[in-house]
């Protein structure tokens, strides 16, 4: 009997967790800038970041309506929209300032 209990509670945690990890989750629009300008010119200045991206400087995604500068834990996921306006899906770590892209889709150029 109380192994099916310890394996019940188990159960529950395991299920526990993963909802919390898929509620964590937040849809975010912005723009994917450097880490050099940061916000400074985002949305008019998709030229200068590409090229600072490409020039070593790590990109970051700058939230649309707060101007906030989160740094990218995973660029790669971004390597096809610097400097461009997009929707994410992320888990962000508010903590590290950071985000963990799951998607990213270009709403212009």
């Amino acid at each position: 009997m109380k192994k099916i209990a310890v394996f019940a509670l188990a159960l529950v945690s395991v299920a526990s967790v993963a909802a919390y990890a898929a509620d964590s989750s937040a849809k975010l629009n912005g723009y994917i800038s450097d880490a050099m300008c940061g916000a400074k010119h985002a949305g008019t200045g998709a030229a200068c970041a590409k090229k600072c991206i490409e020039g070593g400087e790590k990109p970051v995604f700058v939230e649309e309506s707060k101007k906030e500068v989160w740094a990218i834990d995973n660029p790669e996921a971004v390597k096809e929209a610097y400097g461009k306006h997009v929707a994410i899906t992320a888990t962000p770590d508010a903590a590290a300032k950071s985000v963990h892209i799951t998607s990213v889709s270009v709403i212009a150029e």
